[in-house]
């Protein structure tokens, strides 16, 4: 077992182990009521956990993107009235990211704040989603702009729920991986460079070490800057772009598939600037393929995507930002971008 403390507006612990069960039970001692969030379709099995003194109650919400929505939060809250939730009971999201977005918003809204456990279940959500205190629900103008800081007491993470994942989405979890690596960890690239996804699923010592290295670097990026000024922007690397290909896609690819262009994207902008090499450039293209992900876009969507990159949650106004790379392992700010720049960029990302 392998513990990592975040210290944010409280202090509390990412647990990395292979009994999630065990630990979830430990962390519900003295809760008279706990909501476990679920998504329709993943059903885990609770009987040991409903056994404890704790009255527990089990809500289902939609799969996927579809749970972080208006509609899903509002059915979440009038759930918890008619429960009788108070302020000393407990919220737990069991899931993909998704899910621990919503139940972590659910639990800072309800009452004016809850506390909450998140139990990721698939890469994506150990490595990122869970860890670091944002949670949020989505707005038909964009994503996660409607939501709050609110860390969870406890962060329970189970390599296991990885062997459920198909290729996909394991490969998805993976770009947020690499993206630790480029912005602060270059022992992830070369971990996750001498791997391909069977090999990788193959190695789970591999894939606990670079879990253990991503949350690392999360950990200490949110303990220096709990409420993103610029060091917390460094973990979105990559994101300004992947959130408005997410956008235009209708959330049809993964988080990661829509990063790993944003992240090429990204490494294009700094490498025309001369802040990255040919080789760093390249190094981007060659793990992300690696990973079976995507590092291209459909080069007629530029009208419609470009618009949406002033919705990014770092814009300020009429100023579009993005976290770029001076050499691996250094993020800075670019704030001066002009849209030839931006164009010139897409153009060498498209298929």
């Amino acid at each position: 077992m392998t513990t990592i403390i975040v210290n944010a507006e409280h202090t509390y612990s990412v647990t990395i182990t292979d009994s999630w069960k065990i630990e979830l039970i430990s962390n519900l001692q003295g809760r008279t009521r706990v909501a476990v969030i679920i998504s329709e379709g993943y059903a885990p099995d609770l009987a040991e956990v409903k056994n404890g003194d704790a009255e527990v109650h089990l809500f289902e919400v939609p799969d996927g993107e579809e749970a972080k929505s208006v509609i899903t939060l509002n059915k979440l809250w009038n759930w918890l009235g008619a429960a009788g939730f108070t302020r000393s009971d407990l919220i737990v999201g069991i899931g993909g990211g998704a899910i621990t977005d919503l139940a972590g918003f659910a639990a800072a809204s309800w009452l004016r704040g809850l506390d909450w456990i998140a139990v990721p279940t698939s890469l994506a959500g150990m490595v990122d989603a869970s860890v670091g205190g944002k949670t949020g629900i989505n707005s038909d103008y964009g994503k996660n702009l409607i939501g709050a800081f609110h860390s969870p007491v406890a962060v329970l993470i189970d390599p296991n729920f990885l062997t459920t994942l198909s290729d996909r989405d394991f490969s998805a979890g993976m770009a947020e991986v690499i993206k630790c690596g480029f912005i602060s960890d270059p022992e992830i690239l070369t971990l996750a460079g001498s791997h391909s996804v069977a090999t990788l699923r193959k190695s789970p010592e591999v894939i606990a070490e670079l879990i253990q290295r991503a949350v690392s670097v999360k950990a200490e990026v949110v303990s220096a800057d709990f409420k993103e000024s610029f060091a917390r922007e460094a973990l979105n690397y990559g994101h300004t772009l992947g959130h408005a290909i997410e956008i235009h896609s209708k959330y049809q690819l993964r988080h990661g598939e829509a990063v790993s262009i944003g992240l090429v994207y990204a490494a294009e902008l700094a490498s025309a600037r001369g802040l990255i090499s040919a080789d760093e450039l390249a190094l981007h293209r060659s793990i992300l393929s690696a990973y079976d992900l995507p590092i291209s876009f459909d080069r007629q969507s530029w009208q419609k995507i470009a618009p949406l990159l002033a919705l990014d949650k770092k814009a300020r106004g009429n100023t579009i930002r993005f976290v770029s790379l001076k050499g691996i392992g250094t993020t800075i700010r670019l704030e001066d971008l002009t849209s030839a720049e931006l164009d010139s960029a897409y153009e060498r990302i498209t298929s």
